[in-house]
């Protein structure tokens, strides 16, 4: 009888989308299919931590709690590096989430962070799970980069969006990529759903300077010159291009076994109160991708 393959999940950044990793792992989860191996980049990292120690549940619960006004009060502002220092928001998850060291947790683990002197791609595999999550999310220019044995690490996203290599290097057999980069951009973004009337009610205003102006719907009103967005907006937008290009490229050139692909375009990086609706395609993304993924398992 043949033995079963160790599994890799690599979990791609993405800010916001990132919750839809939690739809995915628990769809394999109710197919009976477990990881072995975690690795993620950012918003990846963050989730993979979760499943790897167990808390997956708990995180879900917490992000399905969360409101705008929650986001906004945990965020700690600063010019030091970054718009937010994030201490603020990791001595909560500190205090409610039963994270430990990476060497504790059942299933090996990996989080991928970026060498801002030299851009080299690092990966984290000590210390405590918590620190490694808090570099891997670093995006540039929004949260202040971390200080780690005399380097400064910033978000993994800038040179591996989805850590296919990691997972691989660290002896997966078979490796289950989610790419959220897939259908931001045009065609795509142009096809998202609108819900500005909806978001407008339950916003403040002043909560659109966080956001990039959504798309139009397709159709007519798509081809008219879009109005001047935020300078977060433009940031946003820009990141959202580099990590599909960069994700595209790592991919080709170490594919995964089985890409999932939440299909999220309507989403802004920082849509963390829209937890919902991210899981929800979690799961019908990984339902689109299963019966590749059982084919190769045999099942």
């Amino acid at each position: 009888m043949s033995r079963a393959p160790k599994i890799g999940l690599a979990l791609g950044a993405g800010g916001a989308r990132g919750w839809s990793h939690v739809g995915v792992i628990r769809t394999l989860r109710e197919r009976g299919i477990e990881a072995d191996v975690v690795c993620g980049t950012s918003m990846g990292a963050l989730v993979g931590a979760a499943y790897a120690a167990g808390e997956l549940a708990r995180l879900e619960d917490w992000a399905l709690s969360l409101g705008w006004r929650d986001v906004f009060g945990l965020m700690d502002f600063t010019w030091r590096g970054g718009l937010i220092r994030g201490r603020k928001l990791f001595e909560f998850m500190r205090g409610h989430f039963g994270l430990q060291d990476i060497g504790a947790l059942t299933r090996t683990y990996g989080a991928v962070a970026t060498e801002l002197g030299s851009g080299r791609e690092v990966w984290l595999r000590d210390g405590h799970v918590l620190d490694a999550v808090r570099a891997s999310i670093a995006i540039p220019g929004v949260f202040a980069p971390v200080l780690r044995d005399g380097e400064l690490l910033v978000d993994g996203g800038l040179v591996n969006p989805v850590p296919v290599s990691m997972c691989r290097a660290l002896g997966a057999e078979v490796v289950i990529a989610v790419d959220l980069g897939w259908a931001k951009l045009g065609y795509f973004r142009e096809r998202a759903r609108q819900r500005e009337a909806a978001e407008s009610a339950a916003r403040p205003a002043w909560w659109a300077r966080f956001l990039p102006a959504r798309a139009p719907a397709a159709g007519a009103e798509s081809r008219q010159s879009p109005g001047m967005p935020s300078a977060l907006g433009v940031f946003f937008s820009s990141f959202d291009i580099m990590q599909e290009r960069v994700g595209r490229s790592r991919l080709a050139g170490e594919p995964a076994d089985v890409l999932v692909t939440p299909m999220l375009s309507d989403f802004s990086m920082m849509d963390f109160d829209r937890a919902r609706e991210a899981i929800d395609e979690g799961r019908a993304a990984a339902e689109r991708a299963l019966p590749i993924l059982q084919h190769l398992l045999g099942g």
